[in-house]
């Protein structure tokens, strides 16, 4: 809670850079607007709806750094003519109002009430140099001339601190929501974006299952092929053996006894790895079980799947749940890792969170960008929040009858 409290407040002050930016370009329209009553606002036009669509574009910027990725639209025209009649100027408009005000009056509160935390809960160790008259709180409510006094204040500290605690996390989506809303792309771009999508997702998967052959491939040339030759060979040599050496021949048999056994688990494990057995023993709540137990971090597992789902569709989550997880024991330093998986409306919806170090990075070779192809191929989007520090979340939903 400590640490999502401190991602919040953070992701509350850098809302505040761009808050303060929109209340500077808002002013502006408004005096362009004023202005062009004369003529002379008409000149300023295209500025500012250059510097608009710059913000929208920053503001864009910063929501994907915190985990919530928009997809931008097509770049908006700045002639003053068309820009009057452009749906994604017209949704920028309303953003930066709402930015200018909302966002504004949130990115403050992020900001001031920890220096209101830190100045009245540390405020016993300096009170005694304070003037008498001066006000005691950071809200500018009371005077202090006892200890008693300055423990009140401290226990106000204290009542900040709970504040942050509880709000901050909802307050910095409160803040966010606007532009999560308002500067994606609308519904005119939405067909060419789905196509666009479809396009992308179905190479995506091609690749991926052109990767999936080539890993199958390898695991059984280089592992159970060359250890079934070794049987080959072995049992051949124990044969000739065994005539005038028969202990030799029986410890030739054992070896290859042992390579049959390491080449049959080998064969399970590939097995497993294209479509794991479990999910059809014990569906998908069990197959969960079954990866938190063996994942080197303690995990804890809350599934609320109903029915059961396309086995595509539980093949992806098990998969996915299984590759966050490998992430989480080898680069994240966690302690604790939770996986809930929920379904709801013919949607899977599945959530990795853990309390590592964070900084988790698509293009670092840790698998995700595999991820995001298995499920984008199913339909599917995939959520990944990791600021330095943590805690790592990545949230993915898929349909459930593919």
């Amino acid at each position: 809670m400590l640490r999502a409290a401190a991602n919040a407040v953070r992701q509350l002050a850098s809302g505040l850079g761009t808050s303060v930016l929109a209340l500077l370009v808002l002013l502006w329209l408004v005096v362009t607007a004023v202005t062009s009553l004369v003529g002379v606002g008409l000149l300023m036009a295209p500025a500012v709806l250059r510097a608009l669509h710059a913000l929208a574009g920053r503001e864009r910027l910063r929501l994907a750094r915190w985990g919530r990725p928009v997809f931008a639209p097509e770049p908006p025209p700045a002639q003053l003519r068309l820009a009057l009649a452009d749906p994604t100027t017209r949704r920028e408009l309303r953003w930066l109002v709402r930015h200018a005000t909302v966002g504004l009056i949130l990115g403050l509160l992020g900001v001031l009430l920890p220096a209101f935390a830190v100045r009245d809960g540390t405020f016993p160790l300096w009170w005694r140099f304070v003037p008498e008259d001066a006000n005691a709180t950071a809200v500018g409510i009371g005077t202090v001339h006892s200890w008693a006094g300055a423990a009140a204040v401290a226990l106000l500290g204290l009542g900040w601190i709970a504040v942050i605690l509880g709000l901050a996390p909802g307050m910095a989506r409160l803040q966010s929501r606007a532009g999560a809303q308002l500067l994606t792309a609308g519904p005119e771009t939405d067909l060419s974006r789905r196509v666009a999508e479809l396009t992308a997702t179905r190479a995506a998967a091609l690749d991926a299952h052109a990767v999936e052959l080539r890993r199958i491939e390898r695991s059984l040339h280089d592992g159970t092929q060359n250890r079934l030759v070794s049987v080959t060979i072995l049992l051949g040599a124990a044969r000739r053996m065994v005539a005038r050496d028969p202990a030799g021949a029986d410890e030739l048999l054992e070896r290859a006894q042992t390579a049959a056994e390491m080449a049959l688990a080998e064969l399970r494990t590939v097995a497993r790895s294209i479509l794991p057995p479990v999910l059809d023993d014990r569906g998908l709540a069990g197959a969960l079980s079954g990866l938190a137990a063996d994942c080197a971090v303690a995990c804890r597992i809350d599934v609320d799947v109903p029915e059961r789902c396309a086995a595509s569709a539980e093949a992806t989550a098990y998969f996915v749940v299984a590759e966050a997880l490998t992430n989480v024991a080898k680069h994240s330093g966690a302690r604790n890792a939770t996986v809930t998986a929920t379904s709801r409306g013919g949607r899977l919806r599945l959530r990795v969170e853990d309390d590592g170090r964070g900084g988790a990075d698509e293009g670092g070779g840790s698998g995700l960008t595999g991820i995001r192809r298995r499920i984008e191929a199913h339909d599917g989007t995939m959520t990944l929040t990791s600021p330095p520090g943590g805690p790592t979340i990545l949230e993915a939903e898929l349909a459930c009858g593919l």
